[in-house]
């Protein structure tokens, strides 16, 4: 894991596609903007870890719709 200290308005870089800024501090919070391609989707680790529950992979790799 890398870790890095930023302040209000300095970004971060990923692979040449993705910029993470950090737009604002309240208390113990962090606010950040995200700019990425269209083809990289974002989610919060929460979020993320609902949708996995309902989709399995695939024989090929690729994620298909789990059956109820």
């Amino acid at each position: 894991m890398l870790v890095l200290s930023r302040k209000i308005g300095e970004e971060i870089i990923i692979a040449d596609r993705i910029r993470v800024k950090v737009v604002g501090i309240q208390g113990n919070r962090v606010k950040l903007g995200i700019v990425a391609p269209e083809d990289v989707t974002i989610h919060r680790q929460e979020i993320y870890q609902i949708r996995r529950e309902f989709v399995e992979p695939s024989s090929n790799g690729t994620p298909a719709v789990a059956a109820s």
